[in-house]
């Protein structure tokens, strides 16, 4: 690949530094991913520049315009401090005609809804939890074709944000509280999903055209008692102290029945298409006793920290860091 440009964008925490400096940003812990992209394309021998950006879109502009970058490596993830305005960043690169990483608006605009994402999926007859999408101001109540258990999260967050134990309900009254606790607390609609009992799965794709798929991960809760619901909370995927007391560890998947990951996969590619997902996205999944998939999350633009899932399972298929983030410098000039 030949020299670049590459405007590396990402978000700040705050208004971001006038001279863009984030050489102390990028030695604390919270910044290790944007710290590796950075570090990586320039031992690639790319041209970067960063960008904070933090709800200012003339920040933006004024850096595109004053140095046309040959391709925005885009990092952000919220926008006027919301998920759902991931969207407007690339619609903005778009408009300037500018190659970007990362997934497009319709995209991203899908899959942070996670009940339109349900309704694709299940028009494509791909499998995910009965569900029910309560929105604030009207009445909650429990729809009889739901079963319980059921987890209440928020319809617009990332990151498993609003996913806590108390989001798994098992009885109508826990059901309006966790609701409304929801609607109050997250200020959007709830969603409510059948709990499906099972594995807990990850799977990454890699491409536009044609797909890659990587090796399947897992989440193992070694410590929870077989009576408890093994759920993929907030602390679980993020709290060091609590992973460890329940001895949640990710990592690769074990033993799977035959013919189950050739399924897993295949269910995967399918819905990376419904989702209109064109450079790189992840799956969770649950593989229930009986072998049925259901997909519970879409994730466009998923973590890229070395160490990471995503970056993991690349390179557990053979493609290490710099050569993932070159695939995907490599989409953004042709999609």
């Amino acid at each position: 690949m030949k020299k670049l440009k590459v405007l590396v964008i990402f978000d700040s925490a705050g208004t971001p530094p006038e001279d863009q400096d984030f050489t102390e940003e990028f030695k604390k812990e919270d910044w290790f991913t944007e710290a590796a992209v950075v570090e990586t394309l320039e031992h690639m021998g790319h041209e970067v520049r960063t960008l904070g950006i933090f709800d200012d879109i003339k920040l933006l502009l004024d850096e595109v315009t004053g140095k046309r970058p040959d391709v925005v490596f885009n990092l952000t993830e919220i926008f006027l401090g919301k998920a759902s305005m991931d969207k407007s960043i690339p619609s903005f690169l778009e408009l300037m005609e500018i190659p970007y990483t990362g997934c497009g608006p319709e995209c991203l605009m899908i899959c942070n809804n996670k009940g339109l994402t349900k309704k694709i999926l299940t028009y494509h007859r791909i499998k995910v939890p009965g569900f029910r999408v309560f929105h604030k101001g009207k009445r909650i109540w429990h729809p009889r074709k739901l079963r319980f258990p059921l987890m209440v999260k928020p319809a617009r967050e990332e990151a498993s944000m609003g996913i806590a134990r108390a989001s798994f309900v098992e009885n109508e009254k826990d059901l309006r509280e966790r609701v409304q606790f929801i609607h109050e607390r997250f200020d959007m609609a709830a969603i409510a999903e059948e709990y499906i009992d099972g594995r807990e799965l990850y799977v990454s794709v890699l491409g536009n055209k044609r797909l890659r798929t990587f090796p399947i991960r897992e989440m193992k809760f070694t410590q929870v008692p077989d009576d408890e619901p093994k759920l993929a909370t907030y602390k679980a995927k993020w709290d060091g102290k609590y992973r460890k007391r329940w001895g949640i560890k990710n990592e690769f998947a074990g033993r799977l029945p035959t013919g189950i990951p050739e399924k897993i996969l295949h269910v995967c590619k399918r819905a990376y298409r419904a989702l209109m997902i064109d450079s790189y996205g992840r799956f969770d999944l649950r593989l229930t006793p009986e072998g049925e998939v259901f997909i519970l999350e879409a994730n466009a633009n998923p973590e890229l920290a070395m160490g990471d899932e995503f970056a993991e399972a690349a390179e557990k298929a053979g493609l290490s860091y710099d050569k993932l983030l070159k695939n995907i410098l490599n989409i953004a000039f042709k999609k």
